[in-house]
């Protein structure tokens, strides 16, 4: 039997929504910068690479941890 883990699938929603945020709200930014391509770019793997981790937290949250069986031996 598995126990679904909500702390890591809370972090992981709440790290997607920062990941959005950060990536909106430099959107905002870009055109003031002086490339504003490059920095769009960096701004765009950087939110990617942290949404990516967060999928992967809420998928092992979701899968969960082994809970002991009253007698059974583990």
């Amino acid at each position: 039997m598995r126990r679904t883990n909500w702390r890591l699938v809370m972090v992981g929603i709440v790290l997607i929504a920062a990941a959005a945020a950060f990536l909106f709200g430099m959107s905002g930014m870009a055109p003031r910068s002086n490339d504003p391509v490059a920095l769009m770019q960096t701004v765009g793997q950087v939110s990617g690479a942290v949404a990516g981790l967060s999928i992967v937290l809420i998928i092992f949250g979701l899968i969960g941890k082994k809970t002991k069986v009253s007698g059974q031996k583990i």
